[in-house]
């Protein structure tokens, strides 16, 4: 468009110190300005999909259970490491002396009765399978 004297707009907008830009400049902007524009329509889309939130809720909530879970397992595992070397501190010396005397007493009559002992083993091992099939 020209004006009464003759300039065209750009030229007057020129003259009164605005910047002139080119065709190149402009489309330059505007791309730029769809870009951001399909940056912002992408994230709005991402945010509005509910299932994908969900899955996403589900598996923060998953680690954060898992995490929680190891946490209480080494506890337990340490409560249970000291309770153990406390009933250990705590048993008298006789009553561990008088379990192993045992368990030798009846390793040497294993060895000296090996019939009877084979036989009340495989009486044994026949009710724990008996019991096992039972259960099925």
């Amino acid at each position: 468009m020209t004006t009464e004297s003759g300039r065209t707009e750009s030229t007057a907008a020129a003259g009164n110190g605005a910047e002139v830009k080119t065709p190149e400049q402009i489309e330059a902007e505007i791309e730029a300005t769809r870009e951001d524009l399909g940056d912002t329509v992408a994230e709005l889309a991402d945010k509005a999909d509910v299932k994908k939130q969900a899955k996403k809720k589900v598996s923060e909530t998953k680690a954060k259970a898992t995490a929680k879970k190891d946490e209480l397992k080494e506890k337990a595992t340490a409560q249970k490491q000291a309770a153990t070397a406390k009933v250990t501190e705590a048993s008298p010396d006789a009553a561990r002396e008088g379990a192993q005397q045992a368990a030798a007493q009846a390793s040497q009559v294993a060895r000296e009765n090996p019939i009877p002992t084979a036989a009340v083993a495989a009486f044994v091992g026949g009710l724990v399978i008996g019991w096992i099939i039972g259960r099925r």
